[in-house]
């Protein structure tokens, strides 16, 4: 009986890693092109549809018409989608790695809880009462919940179990506290409904400019820890020997996502199962190598943003639903679809 020497297997080998490697960088270039497309679909989609012509004269021979101040607005409320967007699908897919949880998102540690929660406390205390104003408590309340998980989860010595624990415990206290405050202050309740459905309405440069410098270092603090995460996804003591400081991956994990998750947050509220659902649906065409997870979550969570707000703007014209309204009717079923088709698919 003849047997296929290492060598000999090692080359059938190579050529089919490299087959899945090409097949993967197409596919990204593929999620590229739907993004452009959904983008400029955003710029042309609203109350008053425009064509592609009207889009590509606002955007590059603005005459200060109607068309053109049109296309300025939705300009802004399109970047915000690209931002916030590529921020949650990144926090969900590095969150999920570090707890090591595939249901895991922003929300299980509590960094949207806690971005709300300060929100109402400047607005019930401080009297922040503009996107402006409470944008930057948005961001203060996301960090402090997040060094808190991580200093309950214990700091140090913090697993994926205690992380979760943590964050899950912190997120029922501000929940709590947040509701509270809301049903005693009838001028914080009607401030807030709108933004904790989350919304892109209200994007404009000086939202953008204050929250992109957060957006850019959690991005690429998140991109440069996917090797140091696939250690960590198997398990603490191969991490170990693979060389993999399990302290610091994890301290600048929770940093990255509360980064990418507070920016996004504050920008526009918080939106639901973006996080969750991109992350999990791009690991069943990636496998869980987050060199790839990462780039394409970045990609592919702003088109399942930016299509839900393009869809909330054509099912209730001339008024339009929250993006947030949107992402939760659209995620909750298509998540359960994901769930049970990768149970069923399972052997």
């Amino acid at each position: 009986m003849l047997v296929d020497s290492p060598r000999e297997k090692h080359t059938d080998a190579a050529p089919l890693r490299r087959g899945r490697r090409a097949l993967r960088g197409v596919g990204l270039l593929a999620a590229v092109g739907v993004l452009a497309l959904v983008a400029v679909v955003s710029l042309a989609v609203g109350a008053k549809p425009l064509s592609v012509e009207q889009v590509w004269h606002g955007l590059f021979q603005n005459s200060g018409s109607y068309g053109d101040v049109v296309v300025g607005e939705r300009l802004w409320r399109t970047l915000l989608g690209l931002l916030a967007g590529a921020a949650l699908g990144l926090s969900g897919a590095v969150l999920q790695a570090l707890t090591r949880n595939p249901l895991a998102d922003p929300g299980l540690l509590g960094i949207n809880t806690g971005a709300a929660a300060a929100v109402v406390t400047g607005l019930t205390f401080f009297g922040a009462d503009s996107l402006t104003g409470y944008v930057w408590f948005a961001f203060a309340g996301a960090a402090a919940v997040g060094v808190l998980v991580y200093v309950l989860g214990g700091s140090r010595g913090a697993t994926p179990v205690r992380l979760a624990l943590a964050g899950t415990a912190v997120n029922a206290a501000l929940y709590g506290y947040l509701q509270a405050v809301m049903i005693t202050d009838d001028a914080a309740l009607g401030k807030m409904r709108f933004w904790t459905v989350g919304s892109l309405a209200s994007a404009n440069s000086t939202t953008i400019g204050q929250v992109l410098p957060f957006l850019a270092v959690g991005t690429v603090l998140a991109l440069g820890l996917a090797r140091p995460l696939n250690a960590v996804a198997m398990g603490d003591d191969t991490a170990r020997a693979l060389g993999a400081h399990l302290t610091r991956t994890r301290a600048l994990s929770m940093l990255a996502a509360t980064l990418l998750c507070g920016a996004a947050t504050a920008a526009c509220g918080p939106i639901a199962f973006v996080g969750l659902t991109v992350p999990h649906a791009v690991r069943s065409f990636t496998g869980p190598d987050l060199r790839w997870i990462l780039p394409y979550a970045t990609a592919l969570a702003p088109v399942v943003l930016l299509g839900s707000d393009v869809i909330g703007r054509m099912v209730a014209r001339p008024a339009e639903l929250q993006v947030g309204v949107v992402t939760a009717v659209i995620g909750g079923p298509v998540f359960i679809y994901l769930v049970r088709w990768r149970r069923m698919a399972q052997p």
